[in-house]
């Protein structure tokens, strides 16, 4: 029996330059964090006593006896992927809703890659985890996303990330003093909209309108070689990291008619009100989580009239996808 954890993240900065129809061509930036919110999965071999083959626990319950029967797309894409010749159950436990723009799909996607290759006792590297991620959803699934998701999920961390023309992907740890890399945790407070969507739905519009956002794009990836100066210089004020993310959810927001709503502007004007420096949408749009920028002074006031919201705590996750439990079974003959 394999049980996996996996994390999933927060970005920053650059989301949609890590697009493959953008990066391919003009290359692409990323700074963003892993969470200790996290994918949890299960994975055993399925004893041959039952009249199924495989069982996949998740929303649902699947059982079935051959991977093409499999609904579930990443299940059923990474056994083929994998040419796996024996039952498997799959069972999952997340702490974050599904479609809510926290890399939910590559979270499961990179735990069940992983759990998959240690329970055939093998051990996959956090780069080979990440691009073999990225092939299943891109390639094997066909989903619109990008590639940023996979590589927290795989590394876990804050990060700088580069996404080359050359499809080539740079993973860098920011580095920062152990208090400055602590009051950025606490300034960012991570609010639920209550409202789910289908980020490859959302997507596929401004990945439609590439060409015609090439201005917005670039100035993004501007925005994360700011952001990632903010952070890493000790003399700056951490409030202008606050003050850039208003910027880069104006540029956000204008990528594609589909990534705001009444609903989530009233959401980001109450929380700006409230005392928020700055804040964003996180994901493709259109639904999910908001992360606000507080100072601390402003904290306690902010989070008494946000109380209508549901506040998630976090901190950073360091680890990236790991093996949490590891209990070898005997093949059946």
């Amino acid at each position: 029996m394999i049980v996996s954890r996996t994390p999933h993240r927060v970005s920053f900065f650059g989301g949609g330059t890590d697009y493959p129809s953008y990066y391919l061509e003009h290359g692409g930036k990323v700074l963003g964090a892993a969470i200790d919110k996290y994918c949890y999965l299960n994975v055993r071999r399925l004893p041959p006593f039952f009249w199924h083959k495989h069982r996949i626990v998740y929303a649902k319950q699947e059982t079935v006896n051959e991977i093409d029967e499999i609904q579930h797309p990443a299940v059923r894409e990474v056994l083929r992927y994998l040419n796996v010749d024996y039952g498997v159950s799959i069972h999952h436990d997340g702490d974050i809703p599904a479609r809510s723009g926290m890399g939910s799909s590559s979270a499961f996607t990179v735990g069940l890659l992983k759990s998959m290759t240690a329970l055939d006792g093998c051990v996959v590297s956090d780069e080979d985890l990440m691009l073999k991620a990225i092939h299943v959803e891109q390639n094997l699934i066909g989903e619109n996303v990008g590639s940023q998701d996979q590589a927290f999920a795989a590394f876990g961390g804050l990060n700088l990330m580069e996404f080359m023309p050359n499809g080539r992907i740079s993973v860098r740890p920011v580095v920062m003093a152990p208090d400055r890399f602590r009051e950025l945790e606490d300034s960012l407070l991570l609010y639920f909209t209550g409202v789910s969507r289908i980020a490859s739905e959302v997507a596929a519009e401004q990945i439609k309108n590439t060409e015609r956002n090439l201005s917005g794009l670039e100035e993004m990836k501007r925005l994360v070689d700011e952001g990632y100066g903010i952070i890493t210089d000790a003399s700056r004020d951490l409030r202008d990291f606050g003050l850039l993310l208003n910027e880069t959810w104006k540029l956000k927001k204008s990528l594609s008619s589909r990534i705001t709503t009444d609903a989530v502007e009233s959401i980001y004007e109450d929380g700006r009100s409230a005392g928020a420096v700055g804040g964003k949408l996180l994901g493709a749009g259109g639904g999910g989580f908001f992360l606000f920028f507080v100072e601390e002074e402003h904290r306690a006031e902010f989070r008494g009239r946000m109380s209508k919201y549901l506040e998630v705590p976090f901190r950073f996750d360091l680890d990236g996808s790991k093996i949490v439990v590891y209990q070898p079974e005997r093949a059946y003959e």
